[in-house]
């Protein structure tokens, strides 16, 4: 790494945190001054995470492919991209980029998408495409207890 790229770990850094205490505003300032150091997928990303945060979606998708279009391999923007779809109500469209980060080089936690899909397959009254999604998260990270519920759930359901 070099000075600048060490400087924009560190402003990323500060940036998480301040985004997990809240405090979105200065969040923003420095996941922006982190890019202007140098741009990173995960930056652009955790800029959208705040700005999703904020109700602001649609800049949130913007970020998320400016995190693509950074390092393609990066999974963390095509899994939330299918989240902000979902939360516009756009499940239809949100399906191919949970596929998308399930298949990315670089993606932790990678049960997450398959979460998210059984999640969406769920509510769609897909209940053995969600159960087959369910049990690819659990394949990924054994014992996640979202995963577990969800499939106890649907079980339950289908039982």
């Amino acid at each position: 790494m070099n000075e600048g790229s060490d400087r924009a770990l560190e402003l990323w850094r500060e940036g998480t945190a301040r985004l997990l205490a809240g405090e979105l505003e200065e969040a923003i300032a420095l996941f922006t001054r982190s890019l202007e150091t140098h741009p990173t997928a995960e930056a652009y990303t955790f800029r959208g995470w705040a700005y999703s945060f904020a109700g602001r979606l649609d800049d949130a998708i913007v970020e998320c492919h400016k995190a693509i279009a950074t390092d393609p391999e990066f999974g963390n923007p095509y899994n939330d991209i299918g989240c902000y779809l979902m939360e516009q109500g756009r499940a239809d469209e949100a399906i191919a980029w949970f596929g998308r980060a399930k298949t990315a080089a670089r993606y932790e936690p990678r049960h997450f998408p398959y979460l998210n899909l059984g999640r969406l397959r769920a509510a769609r009254g897909e209940v053995a495409e969600a159960l087959v999604e369910l049990e690819g998260a659990l394949s990924e990270n054994p014992g996640d207890p979202i995963a577990l519920r969800l499939l106890e759930m649907l079980r339950y359901k289908v039982n």
